[in-house]
């Protein structure tokens, strides 16, 4: 049976109903080489966090997926102190970032290090937390794959192949994408196991259903950053060349920044349910396809 892997522990499809595919609850876009990088009490952290949760509850949603990875302040004792004090389950990955975002460790450990960590984080639980990541995340140069990122998504798709996991890559180039699809499929892993997160960024559509005729998940993560205006006939259009089985929506949202004053003004996590989708219905969405996109796939892609 497919299980998705949260902080409070494995849900079946049965147990959950909205799921936010892309969201933060604390990220440090600093390298890791600078002083105070990802440091926070948990304290603050749920002070700061815990209302932006109790919001998208109130909303309907029943999990979270965080997306801040290795490189860029994954801290998995943060999300369960935010999760346990709102009884809300979040998904937490394993991976790590793109240059220059490369921990001192990663730049020095090989293939098989690598993907022995990501097991573990995956198997056992990321550090000393007990909480099992649910997915690998990554990421990719804008210009192409560079050695070191090469090295760590072969890791991820041999961890991956190993327990069923999902990869997620922040790319911004179609191109670059089909190039990472390439090499989880040389490493004898399925393309239908990544997910294209950011493909909004890609100005050319005919990129997305490239990618989505992989088998790749597409994403539509910047829902509340751009005009409503822009985010929703891109949504229509890809729902109207039939990818809606494919689709991922979430708004790339929150977080505590522990590098601002007492971690910066939060962005909410409500804009998919107090706008997009009631423009979606106005627009001739039916109630079973807003639950593909806002439940069946969220579960499937991140489910293992």
């Amino acid at each position: 049976m497919k299980q998705l892997f949260t902080t409070l522990g494995p849900r079946s499809k049965g147990d959950l109903g909205m799921i936010l595919p892309h969201e933060h609850v604390f990220v440090d876009l600093r390298t890791p080489d600078q002083p105070g990088y990802a440091q926070a009490e948990a304290a603050d952290v749920v002070a700061l966090m815990a209302p932006q949760i109790e919001a998208i509850k109130a909303q309907g949603i029943t999990a979270l997926v965080e997306c801040s990875t290795g490189g860029v302040g994954l801290r998995v004792d943060l999300d369960l102190a935010v999760s346990q004090a709102t009884g809300f389950p979040i998904v937490v990955p394993t991976g790590n970032y793109r240059e220059p975002w490369i921990p001192d460790w990663v730049s020095k450990a090989d293939e098989a290090e690598l993907e022995a960590a990501f097991l573990h984080d995956l198997t056992v639980g990321v550090g000393d937390t007990g909480v099992k990541a649910a997915w690998i995340k990554v990421s990719a140069g804008d210009d192409g794959i560079t050695p070191i990122e090469a090295r760590i998504l072969r890791a991820a798709a041999r961890a991956a192949r190993a327990t069923g996991a999902v990869i997620g890559s922040h790319t911004i180039k179609g191109r670059v994408v089909m190039d990472q699809l390439d090499i989880i499929e040389g490493e004898g892993y399925s393309a239908s196991r990544f997910i294209s997160i950011h493909t909004q960024a890609e100005p050319d559509f005919e990129m997305h259903r490239a990618v989505a005729a992989r088998g790749a998940w597409i994403e539509y993560d910047n829902l509340g950053w751009v005009p409503d205006e822009e985010s929703v006939p891109l949504i229509l259009r890809a729902l109207e060349a039939g990818l809606e089985r494919q689709l991922l929506l979430s708004h790339d949202m929150g977080w505590f920044d522990p590098a601002k004053p007492g971690g910066g003004e939060p962005r909410p996590y409500t804009h998919l349910v107090a706008s997009i989708l009631p423009q979606l219905r106005a627009a001739g969405v039916e109630e079973r396809v807003i639950r593909q996109l806002t439940e069946i796939n969220p579960f499937e892609a991140f489910a293992r």
